[in-house]
């Protein structure tokens, strides 16, 4: 299973993330979604450079240009609601892409909410046989979450190529994917991966709540 940190190389990536790592800016909403959506748009492209792709003539005005396209069929899928921004910065890549959507959230078995467990209840999603999957949700923290998107996922089909993308991760997380994700088509994209959680499985030092941060808080 390959992991893909674009944090090991310099890019623009790095001041969206200093902007919304930084708790003054954090206080507009508007900011914070728009750079987790470019974020995606980010590593969209970079997926894009691992999908097979296939010769297409095109006629122009003055001629015709062959170009390679890809040929892989994609379904995006997201987890409800933090990963509502993240999904569109794909989706404004990949504009032709089919569309899947998962509810799952976060339920705290104790009053101190350290012990977490995640619960799934809604699911649409188009046919997933031989496609390619990218799974968007920016918070790659127990795994618990991406673990069941997916399961719920393979309901509707088996698919060629698994990308699990997310903002941040950290190494728990990551090895959660590597247990429970099929090791010889899955890869995981980050624009970091920070070293832990704290004890109510937040991702330090993170960002915070990505589904709060964009939207307000949860009652």
């Amino acid at each position: 299973m390959e992991i893909i940190n674009l944090s090991d190389c310099n890019s623009i990536i790095g001041q969206y993330m200093a902007e919304m790592r930084d708790a003054e800016y954090q206080k507009n909403r508007l900011l914070f979604r728009n750079n987790i959506m470019r974020i995606g748009e980010f590593e969209a492209f970079e997926v894009s450079k691992k999908l097979s792709y296939e010769t297409k003539e095109v006629t122009t005005p003055l001629g015709v240009s062959t170009v390679n396209v890809p040929s892989d069929k994609i379904v995006l899928a997201t987890i409800f609601r933090a990963g509502l921004p993240f999904h569109q910065g794909f989706l404004n890549v990949f504009d032709h892409a089919g569309n899947a959507f998962v509810s799952a959230y976060r339920e705290y078995r104790d009053e101190a909410h350290h012990e977490v467990g995640v619960h799934v209840e809604y699911l649409a999603t188009p046919k997933l046989d031989g496609k390619t999957l990218i799974i968007a949700d920016p918070m790659l923290a127990t795994g618990g979450s991406m673990e069941l998107g997916y399961k719920a996922l393979l309901t509707k089909g088996t698919p060629k190529n698994i990308h699990v993308c997310c903002v941040i991760a950290n190494p728990e997380g990551i090895d959660h994917i590597k247990k429970t994700f099929p090791d010889d088509k899955t890869t995981i994209w980050c624009a970091a991966i920070d070293p832990g959680m704290n004890e109510n499985k937040y991702i330090v030092p993170g960002f915070g709540d990505a589904g709060d941060l964009c939207y307000g808080s949860k009652i």
